[in-house]
């Protein structure tokens, strides 16, 4: 029987998980999904960090995933099967496999059985099938990881390729490119008010300032230079004055460059309330608010609703 007696780790992949999922069932009786996915978490003493991990789409946490995920494959090549939503029990090719006393359960073990074949092996557009192999888990990842990390790799892409842009494009064009920003972010007002305030020129070192909110209650006093060397604490500190000689208490610096270990140092212990934006963060601000980015494609992930099925 599963014993239990691991040392704490990190979450381990879902066909990891599969000898522990069988191994629970062993008794014969049906089992809840969310029971069962406590009583895991406990012997393989995973923490509450670990837990609380959730996949980049924040969707579902990793480790219910990765069960869930067995519970499939399990499910698939007949080893357990599912009484109804939520609850399971092993079958008796499942009792077989545990007296076995396998080392791991894992793809290279189920393919053995033919309806694992069947379902890993169905083309993609096969309207028989269950998941596509597509959405299928490859290597140690689930397809919702699978999908996310192809995300990020994209993303990552175009924010380097959006920086790019940025560096060879010209100063004037980076100023109107952040009243943009900031006004789809929420500040500034309409883009002709926060244009007129931050294009104008101002003494002091500051570029121009954006009220904070719809009604101008407070205002934000912003310095934009699309430089490509490091800004240094001077520079910040040279703001900071200016903020001072304005009698404001808030500030964003925005660059394309990046910022020095002791200007960011410097901002966490001053008074005033100043924003460090460089070119890694604005190219991530813009791509989440769609400046300078077109959408090509969009996929909607789905779940079977239980509460349709409903008969209640």
């Amino acid at each position: 029987m599963f014993s239990g007696n691991f040392r704490a780790m990190a979450i381990p992949d879902y066909q990891a998980l599969m000898l522990p999922v069988l191994d629970r069932l062993e008794d014969g009786q049906p089992h809840e999904l969310r029971v069962l996915r406590e009583e895991i978490a406990v012997a393989l003493k995973l923490s509450e960090e670990d837990r609380a991990e959730l996949l980049p789409s924040g969707a579902q946490s990793v480790f219910d995933n990765r069960v869930g995920w067995a519970k499939t494959y399990l499910e698939k090549a007949g080893l357990l099967k599912s009484l109804k939503r939520g609850v399971f029990q092993i079958t008796e090719r499942g009792r077989k496999v545990l007296a076995s006393k396998p080392a791991a359960i894992n793809n290279a073990l189920l393919v053995e059985y033919a309806e694992f074949r069947e379902f890993t092996q169905r083309p993609v557009g096969d309207e028989t099938s269950t998941p596509t192999s597509e959405q299928r888990p490859s290597g140690d990842i689930t397809p919702e990881e699978a999908l996310e990390r192809a995300y990020q790799d994209l993303r990552k892409k175009t924010e380097a390729e959006l920086l790019n842009a940025v560096l060879q494009a010209s100063p004037r064009f980076f100023e109107r490119l952040v009243v943009e920003l900031l006004v789809k972010m929420g500040y500034g007002g309409s883009l002709e008010d926060a244009g007129k305030a931050l294009g104008r020129s101002h003494d002091g070192g500051i570029d121009g300032l954006i009220k904070e909110d719809p009604l101008g209650l407070d205002v934000i006093y912003v310095q934009a230079k699309r430089w490509q060397n490091t800004v240094g604490r001077p520079d910040i500190q040279a703001f900071a004055g200016s903020l001072e000689g304005e009698r404001a208490r808030k500030g964003v610096f925005i660059t394309a460059s990046n910022f020095s270990r002791e200007a960011k140092e410097y901002v966490t212990r001053i008074e005033k309330k100043i924003v460090l934006i460089d070119g890694a963060r604005l190219s991530a601000l813009m791509f989440d608010f769609g400046i300078g980015v077109n959408a090509v494609s969009a996929y909607q992930v789905k779940r079977v609703d239980s509460d349709f099925f409903s008969e209640e």
